[in-house]
């Protein structure tokens, strides 16, 4: 029986997914010949974190140190882009319906790649605080967060779920040994292998029941 369900923020509860997608094409807008691999690689791993893609994208891509300084620069330029948008983006359809009427038979955990002040920031404006146990994000890598919440908590591995949106979600799932469940759009259409899937959260309750009778 599912006891605790942990997901991702982008893409999975607001749909904030091609908001990010479009700021690491305006931040990189400078290398027009580099952001088509840029946006691929970002979409392939858009649950880890901003400070692991920006270090990956001087040294794999432009094979230019990136400094302390300009790394800093990048990320204070990132959420200038995104946050204003992510704070007034929908949810995702099915969202909310499914944290009120399913609250009290679920635990709630968010483990995201936002680093968390600005994640915790987002959450409590959106009036979201109120649904989740915890919340995490960056620098705590995903399958790290999972991991230390089954401990803590002293989940089965077969107890929890997680909902994500990115390769990267389903191999820290992988890793740690929990159901993972997609959420599938236009921005990640490699997913749509995954055995446990959803359109939206208004098909999460209809999957969730599936795995526990699995």
């Amino acid at each position: 029986m599912i006891k605790a369900i942990i997901f991702d923020v982008d893409g999975v509860i607001i749909e904030s997914a091609e908001i990010k997608t479009k700021a690491f094409a305006m931040l990189f807008a400078d290398y027009p010949d580099k952001v088509a691999e840029i946006i691929a690689y970002h979409q392939k791993n858009a649950g880890i974190s901003r400070y692991v893609k920006f270090r990956y994208f001087y040294e794999k891509l432009l094979g230019q140190e990136l400094s302390i300084q300009k790394e800093a620069e990048l990320a204070e330029r990132f959420s200038q882009i995104v946050l204003e948008k992510i704070l007034k983006a929908p949810f995702t359809p099915g969202a909310i319906e499914f944290f009120n009427q399913s609250k009290d038979r679920y635990l709630f955990f968010i483990a995201s790649g936002t680093p968390e002040e600005e994640l915790r920031n987002i959450i409590n404006h959106r009036q979201l605080n109120r649904f989740f146990r915890e919340i995490h994000g960056s620098p705590k890598q995903k399958d790290e967060i999972i991991g230390d919440i089954l401990d803590r908590y002293h989940f089965q591995k077969e107890e929890v779920v997680f909902v994500g949106d990115a390769e990267s979600d389903c191999t820290a799932a992988e890793r740690v040994g929990v159901f993972f469940i997609a959420r599938v759009s236009s921005e990640n259409p490699e997913l749509q292998n995954c055995r446990w899937k959803v359109n939206d959260l208004t098909e999460l309750d209809t999957i969730l029941d599936n795995i526990s009778s699995y």
